[in-house]
C-alpha cells in the first residue's frame, strides 16, 4: 500500500510564499517522475511542475520564475516552493508520482488560497 501525504497549504496574501511538501510512504521499489498539479474551482486540473528522477524540471508557463520543484530522494519527498503568489494561483494542489511496479499515485490534495 502506497500513500502520498501532502502538507503546507494555507491562506496567504498576494505576493507571499508557501512551500508544499509531499511524502511517499509504503511499499516503494523506485520513484520515477514526481509532479504537482492544481485544480481551481470550475477549471480542469492542470500540470504545474514536474521533476524527473535525474532532476530535470519543467514548469507551466504561468508559474515559471515563481515556483520551484525539488525532491529529496532519501526521504521520498517532493516539494513545491511558491513565491510571488497571485490570486490566480488559488487552487487545490495535488502531488502525483510514478512508482515502478505500482503505477501512478495521487495525493489527497491541499488547498492554497491567495487573497488580493
Amino acid at each position: 500500500q502506497v500513500q502520498l501525504v501532502e502538507s503546507g497549504g494555507g491562506l496567504v496574501q498576494a505576493g507571499g510564499s508557501l512551500t508544499l511538501s509531499c511524502t511517499v510512504s509504503g511499499s516503494i521499489f523506485r520513484i520515477n517522475d514526481m509532479r504537482w498539479y492544481r485544480q481551481a474551482p470550475g477549471k480542469q486540473r492542470e500540470l504545474v511542475a514536474v521533476i524527473t528522477r535525474g532532476g530535470y524540471t519543467n514548469y507551466a508557463d504561468s508559474v515559471k520564475g515563481r515556483f520551484t520543484i525539488s525532491r529529496d530522494s532519501a526521504k521520498d519527498t517532493v516539494n513545491l516552493q511558491m513565491n510571488s503568489l497571485k490570486p490566480d494561483d488559488t487552487a487545490v494542489y495535488y502531488c502525483n508520482v510514478d512508482i515502478l511496479y505500482a503505477g501512478t499515485k495521487w495525493g489527497q490534495g491541499t488547498q492554497v488560497t491567495v487573497s488580493s
